[in-house]
């Protein structure tokens, strides 16, 4: 009877050490979820969706968008962080639950927590002058807040955001003070703009095109690197001598640990999806700004971005506060 158990788990043992292999070669052998830390109906969520359309084309198996939203997109990120690391629970990772929100406290994950698979898309950052303000280009905007420490008013989408740490960032190192305004929303402060309630306001060039091109408002600055297509005149911080930019960003992240088989498969599948001609039309179609690139230069703007928040978010005394 001894001898009969012991040659049964040999030749398990043998069958599993058999079958493991082909298992993890043949990966993925059923559908991938993944999980977006919004709500649905949102531009993450439909980039999400249009992804794993588009991905069946270079995966064998479809891929399941989940919603799960809240606190700010940090508890979707965190189900990511503390899935099983198989391949077959991935993320929609955003800079603001990975790069602003582990500087404010209440997470429990941090980049380190994460595979970077590919970023797919950001958001980019334009300054607009408002109606009435006393300035009239960026040389313009930069000189008097020097001459007006704290007086130029800027609008941002919301305390603590991507635009309030732009432009904070922005005034960093550009030696400059601002007196930054929340408002309930990009198109609130955009209004508020308008209306020439404020001096200046922060956000993307779909919110900024329609107003600029009826002349309500003037773009001042884009936080590029190069100037963009659709604002061509418009200058960007190093013109300026100012060594800054920032744009929001969302790309494919999975939990730490992935086997390096089923890493290497993702991302090439990504890499295939994200420069694929049908993906990146619906993506413009959507109002969404491809800008593919591959797990290490998409870790590596992580990590920048989340040097710069932390920076901004203890100047701001807002570090920890929701610890």
């Amino acid at each position: 009877m001894k001898k009969t158990l012991s040659t049964l788990a040999v030749l398990s043992a043998g069958v599993m050490l058999a079958t493991t292999p082909v298992q993890a070669a043949d990966y993925p052998v059923r559908p991938i979820q993944v999980i977006v830390p919004y709500s649905a109906g949102g531009g993450t969520d439909l980039s999400a969706r249009i992804m794993a359309d588009a991905m069946k084309k270079y995966l064998d198996k479809s891929m399941v968008v989940r919603n799960q939203p809240g606190g700010g997109g940090s508890i979707g990120t965190s189900a990511v962080a503390h899935a099983r690391p198989d391949g077959y629970t991935l993320g929609m990772g955003a800079q603001g639950p990975l790069a602003m929100l582990p500087h404010y406290g209440g997470v429990d994950y941090s980049l380190d927590d994460f595979e970077f698979l590919a970023l797919m898309g950001r958001n980019l950052m334009v300054v607009a002058g408002c109606q009435g303000a006393p300035f009239d280009d960026a040389q313009g905007f930069v000189d008097y807040a020097e001459e007006h420490p704290g007086e130029v008013r800027v609008g941002n989408s919301g305390a603590g955001g991507a635009n309030h740490i732009a432009m904070e960032g922005f005034a960093d190192a550009a030696g400059i003070e601002v007196n930054s305004m929340p408002f309930g929303g990009s198109s609130a402060a955009v209004t508020a703009c308008v209306g020439g309630h404020i001096d200046a306001v922060v956000a993307s060039p779909a919110e900024v095109l329609p107003q600029a091109q009826s002349g309500s408002i003037h773009p001042l600055l884009v936080m590029e690197d190069e100037r963009i297509d659709v604002l061509p005149d418009t200058p960007v911080p190093k013109e300026l001598g100012v060594d800054f930019t920032w744009s929001s960003w969302k790309g494919v992240i999975a939990p730490k640990g992935l086997p390096d088989n089923v890493k290497q498969t993702l991302a090439e599948a990504l890499e295939k999806t994200f420069n694929d001609e049908d993906f990146r039309s619906r993506m413009k179609e959507l109002g969404e700004f491809v800008d593919y690139r591959p797990g290490d230069a998409y870790r590596e703007l992580a990590e920048k971005d989340s040097a710069t928040a932390e920076k901004i978010i203890r100047q701001l005394g807002m570090y920890g506060v929701n610890q």
